[in-house]
Formats: C-alpha cells, sequence, structure tokens
C-alpha cells in the first residue's frame, strides 16, 4: 500500500526534486552499510559463528610447545 502511494508520488516530481530523492536514498543506503559495519561482530553474531571464530582465534595462537606444570594448576599453591 505505502509502497503504491509513494510510486505515484514520485511520478509527479520534476527532475531536480528526484535528484534530491535519489541522494537521500544514497545516503540512507550509506547509512545502513555504516551501522552494519560499526555493530561488533560479537553481538551481531549468531552463537556458531562466535564459537567458530573463537576457535579459529585459538586456532592462530602460537604453539610454543610449552605449559603450565601440575603444579601450578594445583589449588594449594594458588595461595603460596
Amino acid at each position: 500500500m505505502l509502497r503504491d502511494a509513494l510510486k505515484q508520488e514520485i511520478d509527479r516530481l520534476s527532475e531536480s526534486q528526484l535528484r534530491r530523492i535519489a541522494e537521500f536514498i544514497a545516503l540512507v543506503k550509506l547509512q545502513t552499510q555504516f551501522a552494519a559495519t560499526s555493530t561488533p561482530f560479537w553481538q551481531r553474531a549468531t552463537p556458531v559463528e562466535r564459537s567458530d571464530d573463537f576457535r579459529a582465534w585459538v586456532e592462530r595462537l602460537p604453539k610454543t610447545g610449552l605449559s603450565l606444570g601440575d603444579e601450578a594448576c594445583d589449588r594449594g599453591s594458588i595461595y603460596d
């Protein structure tokens, strides 16, 4: 309904008015694209996408082969 009413209004506009409408539409598209890219990944991603991203990040970590000893993970040694 709204689409048809807008089409009728557009048909009545002059060339200069149509140019202004075209500029406005371009601006709205640009703002929409900016809003989509300015939203942090963790807010726009699904849980599956976030977990895949986390796993990919872990895979990129350096593989040094070094790890903490068992004593470092012992609850008693944390408070020493």
